[in-house]
């Protein structure tokens, strides 16, 4: 298995989709928002990317389920090996590909602690804390889970505490590991410089093909606008514009600084991933993307 990672707006997906069509490919995407329907704009799928020369590349985990509907990275890991076995059955070369770092991970690194279930009402208590708070009391219990919990926002230090007293409490409780083929992980990383550019340049270019359009187009099919806020970045900030929360320059500006800051953290968390003993080979910024083709090709031929 191929695995191509990156920040957003780096070139992943048409990187999967001419490696696809050249080794006779299926993408399987590992993203945590593309899985929604309805959510294409502002999740970036580019569809369109997933057909070379003319011919339809395969792609999977896009589309699953409609906006507003429940999806988690356990699910993913589920979905994923599912996909993997009727790729390998028809004899094709799966490619996994995204940017979401908790689902990369959580495939890669085989474990499951994705499958621990929620507290709610633990939840409800830790969100009126401040993140600084949280992260103190994540740091009051040490588990299996606690070198490889992702801790770099509100929303995940709550779950990761949640994990850690769950598996505190209940010590044999079994972990499932999941069962991967071989795998070579790539990665690419842009330069800041040209990072921010593109990131800037293909955010004008979703308002111009309808972004706003797209969030009020969810608005109206009843998706609440708690949950648009929640899927975050475009679906957040948009939401809160289209309510009167705040005024459309203010929310372009806002949405600008907070993808690059999201692209930020992205690199932090695979930065992270190598620590814990994924080996990423990243691909050199002074090649073309078919560049980068020849090289995984070669390498898969070693």
């Amino acid at each position: 298995m191929i695995v191509i990672l990156g920040p957003t707006a780096s070139g992943k997906t048409h990187l999967a989709a001419l490696l696809a069509h050249r080794i006779g490919g299926e993408i399987i995407s590992a993203d945590s928002r593309q899985v929604y329907r309805g959510m294409n704009i502002g999740t970036g799928k580019d569809l369109d990317e997933y057909v070379v020369d003319g011919k339809a590349v395969p792609y999977h985990l896009i589309d699953l389920v409609e906006a507003g509907e429940k999806y988690n990275v356990h699910q993913f890991q589920l979905d994923a090996q599912r996909v993997l076995t009727e790729i390998e059955d028809r004899g094709n070369h799966p490619i996994l590909c995204g940017g979401s770092g908790l689902y990369l991970n959580a495939l890669l690194q085989g474990h499951s602690f994705t499958g621990i279930p929620t507290n709610p009402k633990l939840r409800e208590m830790l969100e009126a804390y401040p993140h600084e708070l949280l992260l103190k009391e994540f740091g009051k219990k040490t588990t299996a889970y606690s070198p490889l919990a992702d801790t770099s926002t509100k929303k995940r230090t709550i779950r990761a505490i949640e994990i850690n007293n769950f598996l505190d409490a209940n010590p044999d409780f079994p972990i499932p590991e999941t069962e991967l083929p071989d795998f070579q992980v790539y990665g690419i990383d842009p330069s800041t410089k040209l990072r921010r550019e593109r990131i800037s340049r293909r955010l004008k270019e979703r308002f111009d093909n309808g972004l706003i359009e797209e969030v009020k187009g969810l608005l109206a099919q009843g998706v609440p606008a708690q949950t648009l806020i929640y899927y975050g970045l475009e679906y957040k900030l948009i939401t809160q514009y289209l309510t009167g929360e705040m005024i459309l320059v203010e929310m372009k500006q806002r949405l600008e600084t907070e993808i690059h800051r999201f692209a930020k953290r992205q690199m932090t968390f695979f930065r992270k991933m190598e620590k814990d003993g994924v080996d990423i080979r990243w691909l050199r910024n002074d090649q073309t993307t078919e560049d980068w083709v020849e090289t995984i090709v070669e390498n898969m031929n070693e």
